[in-house]
C-alpha cells in the first residue's frame, strides 16, 4: 500500500471550507464545473465582510463614490475601450481528449517558465516551445496539441430579440464607470480630484480555471478609477510617504532579478519606479489594506508588469502579490495609471465631451500666434472657393500656417495653395481664467473571492489537537459564541437571554449547548469565532461571565451589565482582550 500523501495547506483549507460551509464548486450533483462556486453561509458573510472593509478603507475613507451598473454591456462599449481586441488569451486543444488550456500556463506549469518569459511569446514561439519543452495533456499526458490560437476571454451574449445587438459580460467593473463619467463628474460638485468606487460581479470566460478562488469564470471585483489633474500634486503623499514596499521595478524583471527592493514611497518616486504620486499612494494603501487582512508585509510585494505583459490601457501597472503556500507568488490586486485613455477612446467614440474645466487661482496671460485671411487678396484669387478656404484656415494651427510659410513660402490647404499675402499672421496677448482637460486615472483594484481565500488561508493554523482560524476580529463571520456550561434550565435560560441580548445589539452571535465545552470552543475556533462567553454558576451569584480569547485561550470575567459596550469596543478595535476584564488564573 502506498503512504498517504500529506496534504497541504491549500487542501486542508478547501476541506474545512466544505465541511464548514465557507465555499465549495458549484453545480456539485451534476459534475460540477470548473470555475464557478457557491459560498455557503459563513463564507458568504466573510466575503460580505471583506467588501465592507474595502469601503471602510477606501471608499468611506477618501470620500470616493459609489455606484452600481450593469454586468451586461453593449458591445459599442468594449470596441471603444479596445477590450475586443486586446482581450484575449492563447489557447491550445490537446489533439486526444480534446481537452482545452491555456498555452502559457502548461509552459509556467510544466516547464517553470515564469510569466514574463511567455508572456512575450508569439503563437508560433508557442507552439515551437511546448514541443521543445516536451509538454503533456493534464488530463490524458498525450504531447500533441493543435496550433495555438488566440481565445477572446470574454462571455457573449445578444441583447434583446436581435442576433445583431451583441453584448458582452463586462470583464471588469472600471468601463461602468469611464461611461458615466459626465454625470459622476457633475455629482462631485465638478470638483476634482475625486474617486469612484465599484463593487460587483464581473465575468472572465477562462481557458482552464484550476486554482478554485484564485482563478474563476464569475467572480466579484473590487474597482476604484480615481480622476486627478496629472500636473497637480497628490495631497495625500505626505502621509505614507515613508511607508515601506517591496518592489520589483521594470529594470530590475528584465534582468530577471526576482529579489524585491525594500524601500520607502518617497525613494520608490524618487528614483523612478513609480511614475506618479498618485499611484505610489495607492500601493501604499493596498499594502496596509492587506495586512489588515493578516498578511505580513513581508509576504507581499510589487511587481512591474514589462510593456508586453500590461494592459492596452496602461502607462504603468503593478501587481500587488502575496506569496500563497501551494502556487507561491500571487497575484491579489491590480495597480494600473491609465492615464486618460479610457475617456480620451469614449470621448473620440461617443462624440461626448469628456473633458473638465479648471479655473485658474490667477488669470494667465498668454501669446498667440493668430492667422486671418485677408479677403481683399483671397476673394479675387479664389472667387467661389473663398469662403471654403476660410473654414479651412479656421481648422489649422497657426504656428504650423507660420512654419510652412516661413520654409516653403505657401501653406497647402487640401488642393489649394495660399500664398503669403493671402493671409496675415500676427501674435497676440490673451487672458486664459483656466483650462479644460481629460482627467488621468490611476486604479487600484482587487478581487473578493481570492481575498477571501488569501484571508482564510493566512489564518489558518493547526494549534496541537484542533484547528484554528485566526481571522482578524472585525471580518469574522461569527464574533461571539455563547455557551451555557451545563445543560441546566437556569444555566440554559440565562445563556440564551444573553444570547438575544447581544443578538439584539447588532453583534453575529451564535448559540451552542451541545456536548462539552471543549468541543464547543473546538468548533468555534475552527471557524475563526474570536470570543466565546460562558455562563456558569458564578454568572447567577454575580452576574459575571467568562470570556475566553480565541487566540491565546486566556480567560477574563466581566460583568454582564458592561458586556455590550465592552464588545464594541473591543471588535472596534478601541481595547484589546486583557481590558475587557478580570483575568481568570
Amino acid at each position: 500500500m502506498e503512504p498517504k500523501q500529506t496534504q497541504d495547506k491549500y487542501e486542508k483549507i478547501t476541506e474545512l471550507a466544505k465541511r464548514r460551509g465557507f465555499f465549495w464548486p458549484s453545480y456539485e450533483i451534476y459534475g460540477g464545473v470548473a470555475g464557478f462556486v457557491t459560498f455557503g453561509p459563513l463564507g458568504t458573510i466573510l466575503k460580505r465582510r471583506i467588501e465592507d472593509k474595502f469601503r471602510d478603507f477606501f471608499i468611506r475613507r477618501f470620500g470616493m463614490q459609489e455606484i452600481e451598473s450593469s454586468i451586461i454591456t453593449p458591445g459599442k462599449v468594449f470596441e471603444a475601450s479596445g477590450h475586443l481586441a486586446h482581450f484575449k488569451e492563447p489557447l491550445v486543444e490537446c489533439l486526444k481528449c480534446h481537452k482545452r488550456f491555456r498555452a502559457d500556463h502548461l509552459l509556467q506549469e510544466q516547464a517553470k517558465m515564469s510569466d514574463t518569459e511567455t508572456e512575450k511569446l508569439s503563437l508560433k514561439e508557442l507552439e515551437t516551445t511546448l514541443k521543445e519543452k516536451d509538454i503533456h495533456c493534464p488530463e490524458c499526458h498525450s504531447k500533441n496539441f493543435d496550433t495555438p490560437k488566440q481565445f477572446l476571454t470574454m462571455f457573449t451574449t445578444t441583447i434583446g430579440p436581435y442576433s445583431e445587438a451583441t453584448g458582452y459580460g463586462r470583464p471588469e467593473a472600471a468601463q461602468g464607470i469611464f461611461v458615466e463619467f459626465k454625470r459622476l463628474y457633475e455629482y462631485a460638485r465638478e470638483k476634482m480630484p475625486f474617486g469612484v468606487a465599484q463593487i460587483g460581479h464581473a465575468l472572465r470566460n477562462e481557458i482552464s480555471p484550476r486554482q478554485g478562488l484564485i482563478r474563476l469564470r464569475e467572480f466579484t471585483i473590487m474597482d476604484v478609477e480615481y480622476f486627478f489633474d496629472p500636473e497637480e500634486p497628490c495631497p495625500w503623499i505626505k502621509q505614507i510617504e515613508n511607508e515601506t514596499i517591496h518592489i520589483i521595478p521594470a529594470e530590475l524583471k528584465k534582468k530577471n532579478i526576482k529579489k524585491p527592493i525594500k524601500t520607502t514611497i518617497k525613494k520608490a518616486m524618487e528614483k523612478g519606479y513609480v511614475k506618479t504620486p498618485w499611484q505610489a499612494f495607492f500601493m501604499a494603501q493596498a499594502k496596509l489594506f492587506l495586512t489588515q487582512l493578516g498578511v505580513p508585509p513581508d509576504k507581499q510585494r510589487f511587481i512591474e508588469k514589462l510593456e508586453w505583459e500590461k494592459a492596452h490601457y496602461s502607462l504603468q501597472s503593478f501587481d500587488q502579490e502575496i506569496y500563497l503556500d501551494r502556487w507561491g507568488w500571487t497575484e491579489v490586486s491590480g495597480l494600473a495609471y491609465r492615464t486618460d485613455y479610457d475617456l480620451s477612446r469614449h470621448m473620440e467614440s461617443s462624440g461626448v465631451d469628456m473633458r473638465v474645466y479648471k479655473e485658474y487661482e490667477k488669470p494667465i496671460t498668454k501669446e498667440r500666434t493668430v492667422i486671418k485671411p485677408v479677403m481683399a487678396k483671397l476673394g479675387p484669387a479664389f472667387k467661389k472657393d473663398a469662403a471654403k478656404i476660410v473654414q479651412l484656415l479656421q481648422k489649422i494651427n497657426p504656428k504650423d500656417a507660420e512654419t510652412a510659410l516661413e520654409k516653403q513660402g505657401f501653406i497647402m490647404l487640401e488642393s489649394f495653395k495660399i500664398l503669403p499675402d493671402h493671409v496675415k499672421i500676427s501674435k497676440e496677448k490673451i487672458e486664459e481664467k483656466g483650462k479644460h482637460f481629460i482627467p488621468h486615472v490611476v486604479e487600484p483594484s482587487f478581487g473578493s473571492d481570492r481575498l477571501t481565500y488569501i484571508t482564510l488561508e493566512y489564518a489558518y493554523q493547526q494549534k496541537e489537537d484542533r484547528t484554528v482560524l485566526k481571522l482578524p476580529r472585525e471580518i469574522a463571520p461569527i464574533q461571539i459564541g455563547v455557551f451555557p456550561l451545563l445543560n441546566r434550565d437556569e444555566l440554559l435560560k440565562k445563556a440564551q437571554k444573553i444570547h438575544k441580548k447581544l443578538f439584539d445589539a447588532g453583534f453575529s452571535v451564535e448559540y451552542d449547548d451541545s456536548g462539552s465545552v471543549g468541543r464547543r470552543y473546538a468548533r468555534m475556533d475552527e471557524i475563526g469565532t474570536p470570543l466565546c462567553i460562558t455562563i456558569d454558576h458564578q454568572t447567577l451569584k454575580d452576574k459575571t461571565v467568562t470570556i475566553r480569547d480565541r487566540d491565546t485561550r486566556k480567560q477574563v470575567r466581566t460583568s454582564t451589565k458592561r458586556l455590550i459596550s465592552t464588545l464594541h469596543d473591543y471588535f472596534h478595535n478601541n481595547k484589546r482582550f486583557e481590558e475587557l476584564g478580570t483575568p481568570v488564573k
